[in-house]
């Protein structure tokens, strides 16, 4: 039994020690992502004239520009790149 808990308490531990390493590393991809999606909303909202209160043409578009201001970049990046795309705009590269 003791040597259950120990294995237990030091599988636990580098799981958590892990799981540190993993968000301090994926810190970085998260803000840049962020960045580049506020560009995109930036992008779309100075070509198409979108402002704060004005809902765009679409829902997945007013979505898209929603998660983006949310601070959820992730779902909202590809559906940016695609709008833009779709209307004849070049989309600007990751930095």
């Amino acid at each position: 039994m003791r040597k259950m808990m120990v294995v237990l308490a030091s599988t636990t531990t580098a799981l958590v020690v892990s799981a540190g390493f993993a968000t301090t590393g994926n810190a970085q991809d998260i803000s840049s992502d962020q960045a580049y999606c506020n560009r995109l909303v930036r992008e779309f909202t100075s070509n198409f004239g979108v402002r704060g209160g004005t809902a765009p043409q679409s829902l997945d578009l007013s979505v898209a520009i929603a998660q983006c201001r949310e601070g959820n970049p992730t779902p909202a990046i590809p559906v940016l790149q695609e709008r833009l795309r779709d209307a004849g705009f070049t989309v600007p590269p990751r930095t």
